[in-house]
């Protein structure tokens, strides 16, 4: 593996970073304020590439690699996680078509998205259904040469906004073993008995949507069906040493975003006739930030480059995931103290990067999942 970042990579990072600067820091307030879904930005960054990045190319997308997404993923959450989770979670879902989905399936639903013309969406969670997935109650029946789904989702990204769902569900109740009888099925959301309900009052990235979505007797044809019929709890686990690694490349952004706040306001604030960054306890503060930010992004992107190499990386993703966003919220936390009061209210960045931190902690699995993952893995494959 190499440490340093490739030109093209090097290029892709200033593009973002550019990007950030002059679509994301404007608005960002107002989105976050407002709750609202940054549509426009939205459609800005599709104009870049920048949905549905990992897309491959004969589908429309940039096709980037698992790294490649990482480091975009870093540079949006460096300026407004909230907005940065609406744009790289267009294609959210699409990693089951990619890898199990039909030809015709590819074709109908990845480019949309690719081309920024469709919202995608995944459904698992529901209302007493969070780390265990495999209590998923949502159902499909087959009537004829259609599915038939009833059930409620939680917590659900784009639930609002989607123009198609990829729903976990319980196929086959009947099934032995605790991860059988599950399958994932394609929801447009347009369709009779989809209901919708957006979440508002979260703590933090309020830009991005979150909804409950309800299906009642929604009917699908049969080819909306993912992958293998009654397989796609293994198949769903598949795709975690990606996502996890996604919300790692989340929490460094925010890391990063929150120690070059709290930095810029060391050296603009002065107190007793001198800059507080002149004070070796603030410099401490600071000193340890970037230490760990810098630690949380080498665990991060080798975790990515691993998954590209197609490595089972299941105890590095969780490693990265849990240690990354424990840095976040503790970074963020770091970055408030540092700006005192001026730090609670939203006059700067930092009071949003406090908030939205937490999340990273318990979506695409809880701080306490990635630690059960870690020792089991231990104790099963050692060190």
């Amino acid at each position: 593996m190499e440490f340093g970042l490739t030109d093209e990579q090097q290029q892709i990072r200033d593009e973002v970073r550019r990007f950030a600067e002059n679509e994301i820091v404007p608005v960002a307030e107002e989105y976050d304020t407002g709750e609202k879904y940054p549509h426009d930005v939205v459609g800005k960054a599709a104009e870049m590439g920048l949905t549905g990045s990992y897309i491959p190319i004969e589908y429309g997308g940039a096709g980037y690699s698992i790294l490649d997404t990482a480091i975009i993923t870093e540079e949006l959450f460096a300026y407004d996680p909230g907005i940065a989770l609406s744009i790289v979670s267009t294609s959210f879902g699409t990693e089951s078509i990619m890898n199990f989905g039909t030809e015709e399936q590819k074709e109908r639903f990845l480019e949309p998205v690719a081309m920024g013309e469709a919202i995608s969406g995944a459904a698992i969670s529901e209302p007493d259904t969070g780390s265990d997935v495999s209590s998923v109650s949502t159902r499909a029946e087959k009537d004829g040469d259609e599915w038939v789904l009833n059930g409620t989702k939680m917590w659900i990204t784009n639930g609002t906004v989607a123009d198609f769902i990829v729903v976990l569900c319980k196929t086959n109740p009947d099934a032995e073993g605790r991860y059988n009888g599950f399958s994932q099925i394609i929801v447009e959301t347009d369709r009779d008995g989809v209901k919708t309900e957006k979440i508002t009052g979260k703590l933090g990235i309020r830009a991005s949507d979150t909804a409950e979505v309800v299906f009642d007797d929604v009917r699908v044809p049969e080819e909306n069906l993912v992958g293998t019929q009654d397989a796609a709890f293994m198949q769903q686990m598949q795709f975690f040493d990606e996502t996890r690694t996604a919300v790692a490349a989340q929490g460094v952004g925010i890391a990063k975003g929150a120690t070059r706040e709290a930095l810029e306001y060391a050296q603009d604030r002065e107190q007793f006739g001198q800059s507080i960054s002149e004070f070796q306890a603030i410099q401490h503060k600071l000193a340890d930030m970037a230490t760990k930010t810098e630690a949380a992004r080498n665990l991060t992107y080798k975790a990515a480059w691993n998954v590209d190499q197609g490595n089972d990386i299941t105890k590095l993703a969780s490693m990265a995931k849990e240690y990354a966003s424990r840095v976040a919220v503790d970074v963020a936390n770091e970055a408030v103290q540092i700006h005192g009061g001026a730090g609670y209210v939203n006059d700067f960045p930092v009071e949003r990067f406090y908030r939205d931190a937490k999340i990273t902690q318990i979506y695409e699995g809880t701080t306490e999942i990635q630690k059960n993952i870690i020792a089991r893995e231990l104790l099963g494959k050692g060190f």
